[in-house]
């Protein structure tokens, strides 16, 4: 009787386990997003829409104030179930004892993982020195194809021969306006994703340089049909931070926010197995 009373308890398990990898449960939000609010109203918007996990800037947490003031916003989080699991971009320096604070800023907020864009390779030398003392991930986000980590083929090379707590925070909108598909690009860089922005563009063709623009997520340019099928085959573990470059959307992110959110319910689910 007891074995007949199990059956049907493990085929839920069985599904619930299927269905534990639905992207949206791994949603988080970039403040940039929310660069026109102040610290207390990016909380509110966060708790509104439903997403504990915050890619925050300096706007909303300063790695240089006083850490009197990092305990007022770490305690300001926590009473708000929310939790700053990264920041960035972080700006860097050729001086490791400057790039000590945002470690021992990261240290304090309970931080596991660090969004960088160094202007100098050099730069890596001492950020890997410090990833391995902190025993903290760092990663290297990428712009337009212009920018020095526009090219997914550099980033590799940055990468490769580095502590493995040295990988990628892949901006999904920037990859695909520079010409690049973002599933292929994430298959390639092969385990080293520690991060996603959740962004889309479009690209229009101009006589000078093409422009690109912001969209609503699942309106432009980006194979997110492939890119989730990469995440959900390699398992990802980590953020997809809802983030965008757009002014019209920063001055009223509401309708951004609940449409990315949709998006990914819609599309992101786990396949069933």
């Amino acid at each position: 009787m007891k074995k007949l009373l199990l059956l049907p308890i493990a085929l839920a398990a069985a599904v619930f386990s299927a269905r534990a990898g639905d992207l949206v449960d791994q949603l988080a939000l970039q403040t940039w997003t929310l660069r026109n609010l102040n610290f207390e109203q990016a909380v509110k918007f966060a708790v509104k829409h439903g997403i504990k996990d915050l890619q925050v800037i300096g706007n909303h947490i300063d790695p240089n104030a006083p850490k009197e003031e990092w305990a007022k916003k770490k305690a300001a989080l926590d009473a708000a179930g929310l939790r700053a699991y990264t920041f960035g971009v972080a700006g860097t320096s050729t001086d490791k004892e400057k790039n000590r604070r945002l470690f021992e800023f990261a240290k304090f907020m309970g931080i596991r993982l660090i969004i960088v864009e160094p202007g100098d390779f050099r730069i890596w030398d001492n950020l890997e020195e410090l990833a391995k003392e902190y025993d903290i991930r760092v990663a290297v986000h990428n712009h337009g194809i212009k920018s020095l980590y526009g090219n997914p083929a550099v980033v590799k090379q940055v990468i490769q021969h580095r502590d493995a707590r040295i990988g990628v925070c892949m901006d999904v909108g920037w990859i695909t306006s520079a010409g690049f598909d973002a599933a292929k690009v994430y298959r390639e860089y092969d385990g080293r994703v520690f991060d996603l922005h959740l962004k889309d563009k479009r690209v229009e063709k101009t006589q000078g340089d093409d422009v690109s623009f912001d969209t609503h997520i699942g309106q432009g340019q980006a194979n997110y049909k492939g890119l989730f099928a990469e995440l959900h085959r390699t398992g990802y573990a980590g953020r997809l931070a809802i983030e965008t470059d757009s002014g019209d959307f920063a001055r009223d992110p509401e309708e951004f926010v609940a449409k990315a959110k949709a998006f990914v319910q819609a599309h992101g689910a786990a396949p069933v197995k």
